[in-house]
């Protein structure tokens, strides 16, 4: 566009011509905008790629998501959506050694940034499609998202979850008022069963990670960090469908393209590695992880095609790094961000960016839905990752005040015992002695090294 190409070589700022750019596009579209028929039939499909019963998903080529989509999806969304706190950790920005802005995602009222994508699909629908409604498969976040703003525009909206979806995320949609139905092993299988539903109940499919509508929604992330935070050096983003990278990824390339942009998926669920090692998307392997959230076997077509040439990196992070994410967040930043919202976090406690120390990075907080018990075993697992839990086995007498000796090391070096077993049967040495299995708390991984070099010779560390 030889408007977009004048706007970006004159001398204003960098955001005032951005703003300049998206008023100029706004202004200019047309009642129908993005609206496209299927073939075949007069049935109008909101955007490349809604799934609706009365016009069947025709095969396209993969889209390759536009900065000026975005950039309508910001003007169309900003008077429903929340913009969210993009503030500086100090403690954070200290302990990694570089400057680091975290973005609140999960102030959202539905706890992620879903919200966005969800609000901007469902205005680009039909008044044929909201009188109808709208289906989606969702392990919970772009379920809610939908839930919320179906809701507040009195459209109806079915969800199928995957048995795996945390039990928050399925109640808080039924408190939405959307149909939950609980189908499939995970979100593949879950979405199989949603097209079954789209004919059957002449509902409009609404891909949570795939649609360019949704992408153009999520990359609003990326325009209101880079309003916030308009020097940044990089961004770092949990992956999963890769929707949300995608649009961000659009954003940074477009109006700021030194910005290195960082993507972070869990090692249980490496899809978009996948499909970058393969060049084209495939289906991965998913095991269950943390990050439930990200736990997509295969990336969407349309945002590995817009993200796969934007994107700078790639990290997979294990799940003791998620799991000392979440429990670094919620001492620190004092919020609960699932498994999902903290791995890009997990990336930098673990050192996979050395090349951002110094510099000014901006972190995507994408969600905060998870379970109350699932919360109480990943700050556990934290705990451990930290070295702030320690196991240990040691043989003792069993006689009165065999144990003893072991407790009261661990009382003068500060050691809280969690958790104490005895072990009788299978040890095999002196018929009179225990062996106890211990789970002690201490301060921190130094602390545990002094206790343990003052347990009995016969303690070993497991």
């Amino acid at each position: 566009m030889l408007l977009r190409r004048s706007l970006f070589r004159g001398p204003l700022p960098l955001l005032k011509r951005a703003r300049v750019l998206s008023k100029s596009f706004s202004s200019a579209l047309p009642a129908t905008e993005g609206k496209k028929k299927s073939k075949g039939t007069d049935t109008t499909v909101a955007g490349t790629g809604f799934r609706s019963s009365a016009a069947k998903e025709v095969n396209l080529e993969p889209v390759d998501v536009a900065f000026d989509e975005i950039a309508s999806a910001y003007h169309r969304i900003r008077g429903d959506i929340l913009r969210t706190t993009c503030d500086r950790s100090h403690h954070l920005s200290k302990a990694l050694g570089m400057d680091l802005y975290v973005k609140r995602e999960y102030q959202h009222e539905s706890g992620s940034f879903k919200e966005r994508g969800a609000c901007n699909a469902l205005h680009r629908l039909s008044d044929e499609q909201k009188k109808r409604g709208v289906i989606a498969a969702s392990a919970g976040n772009h379920a809610l998202a939908l839930a919320r703003h179906g809701k507040r525009m009195g459209i109806p909206v079915t969800v199928v979850m995957p048995t795996v979806a945390p039990m928050t995320k399925v109640m808080n949609c039924r408190e939405y008022g959307a149909k939950v139905v609980i189908a499939g092993k995970h979100i593949v299988e879950a979405k199989g069963h949603a097209e079954q539903l789209v004919d059957k109940e002449g509902l409009t499919y609404i891909n949570g990670y795939d649609h360019p509508d949704i992408i153009a929604g999520a990359g609003t992330v990326g325009w209101e960090a880079l309003e916030q935070v308009p020097d940044m050096d990089a961004i770092v983003v949990p992956v999963g469908g890769a929707g949300l990278i995608a649009g961000i990824a659009v954003v940074m390339k477009t109006l700021k393209p030194d910005v290195q942009v960082i993507g972070v998926e869990p090692k249980l669920c490496a899809s978009y590695t996948a499909a970058i090692e393969a060049g084209e998307v495939v289906d991965g392997v998913t095991g269950a992880t943390l990050a439930d959230g990200l736990a997509v076997p295969r990336v969407g077509d349309n945002a590995f095609k817009t993200a796969r040439h934007r994107v700078d990196k790639m990290i997979c992070v294990d799940e003791g790094s998620i799991a000392l994410a979440v429990l670094r967040l919620c001492e620190v930043e004092k919020c609960v961000v699932e498994g999902g919202g903290a791995t890009g976090l997990a990336a930098l406690l673990e050192n996979e960016c050395p090349e951002l120390k110094g510099k000014k990075v901006v972190l995507p907080l994408c969600g905060g839905n998870i379970d109350i018990t699932v919360l109480g075993r990943v700050i556990e697992r934290g705990l451990a990752a930290d070295g702030r839990l320690i196991r240990f086995v040691s043989t003792v007498s069993d006689r009165p005040g065999g144990i003893n000796g072991v407790t009261k090391i661990l009382s003068e070096q500060g050691a809280s015992i969690k958790e104490i077993f005895h072990e009788r049967a299978w040890l095999q040495s002196n018929v009179y002695n225990v062996q106890i299995k211990c789970v002690i708390e201490v301060t921190d991984r130094e602390h545990g090294i002094r206790v343990l070099a003052h347990a009995p010779p016969i303690a070993r560390g497991v």
